[in-house]
């Protein structure tokens, strides 16, 4: 029978196991000693509400209308008729290639071409690595094209939880500013400051009664150059996702919109390279010269 997510690639370390599935380079599952660490889904489901997917050539949602660069114009193909966006790029229901993989590690890609949503050469790898600091990913994107290319990238982690809901857990973002959006979820041009708000989440704070679906900026970081989120469940338990400083923002999601049976069950933790709707609009989007490379990583685990 062949699986509607495809191959499925199983890498471990430890107490730890991912699995990888070929279509949309998706991570399915991770757990650690046995205890989820994102909320995945079956082998014989299809990945929905954006679970565990890769979000590229753009993450998040764009507006409808064209746009262009380098002298091509784009024409987003809408599929959110509520919001009337074109949500979490092109690539999360096609198939990659698997490039390499041993125990604790394996690396796909895609190389996608021209098309109205998107009229450019480019290539993407996508590396999952297991080991003591919990699963790394780390992104390339190359420039395939004769011309200068706008890029970004983004991903959608949902952090499990142990208890049947996120009721009780608490949430910490390293931000000190979110995105003011409209009524469908675009950007407005303001940055707004968190501190003393209801996004105010700079320390641990209960997800109890608030329903997210924010894009933070303004990371606070490490000297190390991290940025981590954490979510502590009602039990205790923590999971951190932390980003590079190639992903300024994280798109947090409590997943109140979701089908029955998913709706406030994991928080959605998103490193994103750039906002809502950056093609159009220009703000934060990487540009390869032709040849050009760039690479970033984020990683997630749990820490009891």
């Amino acid at each position: 029978m062949t699986l509607p997510t495809g191959e499925q690639i199983a890498i471990a370390h430890g107490d730890q196991r991912a699995v990888v599935a070929e279509v949309g380079a998706t991570l399915r599952t991770y757990v650690t000693g046995g205890v989820p660490v994102i909320e995945g889904f079956a082998a014989d489901e299809r990945a929905t509400g954006g679970r565990g997917q890769v979000l590229f050539p753009w993450p998040n949602r764009l507006g409808e209308g064209s746009w262009s660069f380098s002298g091509r114009s784009a024409q987003p193909q809408i599929d959110s008729s509520a919001s009337g966006t074109s949500n979490h790029g092109l690539v999360r229901y096609r198939p990659f290639h698997i490039d390499s993989f041993n125990q604790n590690r394996c690396s796909l890609s895609l190389l996608l071409h021209p098309s109205p949503a998107y009229p450019f050469v480019v290539s993407l790898e996508v590396a999952y690595h297991l080991g003591s600091l919990g699963l790394t990913v780390t992104t390339t994107i190359t420039n395939l094209d004769e011309v200068p290319i706008p890029v970004a990238v983004g991903f959608h982690p949902y952090v499990a939880v142990t208890t049947p809901t996120i009721e009780g857990a608490e949430l910490l973002v390293p931000a000190n500013a979110y995105l003011s959006v409209n009524e469908r979820q675009l950007p407005d041009g303001e940055i707004l400051p968190v501190v003393g708000g209801l996004r105010d989440f700079r320390q641990l704070r209960s997800v109890s009664g608030h329903e997210i679906d924010t894009t933070f900026t303004e990371l606070l970081r490490d000297d190390t150059g991290l940025a981590t989120a954490i979510v502590r469940d009602a039990r205790g338990g923590e999971v951190e996702v932390s980003v590079d400083r190639n992903f300024p923002y994280l798109q947090v999601y409590t997943g109140d919109q979701l089908e029955k049976g998913r709706r406030r069950t994991g928080v959605a933790i998103e490193p994103m390279t750039c906002p809502p709707d950056a093609l159009r609009s220009g703000k934060d989007v990487v540009v390869l010269e032709p040849g050009q490379r760039w690479a970033g990583s984020w990683r997630v685990r749990r820490r009891a």
